[in-house]
């Protein structure tokens, strides 16, 4: 599954190196690797905003368990080019160079929040780069969402109407984040029920939060408009192996809304923790790299 690969213009990103792949045209996509680099590949796909610094969550359970986590930043968000006009069915477009760039063949591919769809689209439009997925805390279609929570639906009338206005707002967001603590970001994932996120946790996803929008905001503007749209692809004709983790106390993605899609994927496995959004992501961590694994 893994060959060496030499990747052109690499920076230094934390404790891993970013790596720079065209996607064709002038546009290219960034990613950075964590865990084992030897390890079996997992490609990981970030949130909604998010950037490839949601990889540093699983570096060292991934160390552990041996497997390479590649984590991208999809366009328009981190270091990637903008794509304003992507859908979901383009995720091969962006996500293939990176695997190819990394010399894998096949992968286990994860997503959290909104790369829950992504992860997904891969599968569907090229299911022989995908060996399984596993989806956490995942947006779901809005044909099996009864009612989105308020939140949601405004994000996604304004990223299809009145993007300028959203992107302001992800900005000001963005210059907040840098000056008030890590609590800030976090509060907008988690709920005062959930398990707590130890220091070191809440400054990561504050971190990566800030990467996702410093450069630009086309990322969150695009996909907030496009999650709320029809999916281009039927979720029922996935045919990889899908688990599902989700949390009780998730008020982003009602867990109604989760058992409804894993309802639809065939064969697909739901796991339920007593967790909000984001510490879903923390629990489920071990069991998607012994997923890879298996």
């Amino acid at each position: 599954m893994r060959a060496s690969a030499a990747a052109p213009d690499r920076e230094c990103d934390r404790a891993a190196q970013v790596s720079r792949v065209p996607i064709g045209g002038d546009r290219h996509v960034a990613y950075a690797e964590y865990g084992d680099p030897d390890g079996t590949p997992l490609l990981l796909f970030h949130g909604t905003p998010g950037s490839r610094l949601v990889g540093a969550l699983f570096d060292d359970p991934a160390n552990r368990k041996s497997v390479r986590v590649i984590a991208l930043d999809r366009p328009g968000y981190g270091r990637s080019s903008v794509w304003p006009d992507r859908r979901l069915d383009d995720t091969a477009a962006f996500a293939l160079p990176v695997l190819d760039d990394a010399g894998v063949d096949t992968a286990t591919v994860a997503g959290f929040s909104g790369g829950g769809p992504h992860a997904l689209a891969l599968a569907r439009t090229r299911p022989e780069r995908v060996d399984r997925v596993a989806v956490v805390s995942g947006a779901v279609p809005p044909s099996l969402q009864e009612e989105p929570p308020a939140v949601q639906r405004f994000l996604g009338v304004l990223g299809n109407h009145a993007g300028w206005l959203l992107a302001g707002a992800f900005a000001v967001t963005g210059r907040l984040a840098r000056v008030l603590p890590p609590s800030f970001v976090v509060s907008q994932y988690t709920t005062a029920e959930g398990p707590a996120l130890s220091e070191a946790e809440e400054e990561l996803v504050h971190e990566e939060f800030v990467a996702a929008i410093e450069r630009t905001r086309s990322g969150a503007v695009t996909e907030a408009g496009l999650l709320a749209d029809p999916w281009e692809f039927d979720v029922a004709a996935v045919e990889s192996p899908v688990s599902l983790f989700h949390g009780e106390l998730d008020t982003n993605v009602p867990l109604a809304a989760a058992r409804r899609l894993a309802d639809t994927i065939p064969g697909a496995e739901l796991r339920v923790d007593d967790t909000d959004h984001l510490t879903t992501l923390l629990r489920a961590r071990e069991r998607v790299l012994t997923a890879c694994t298996q």
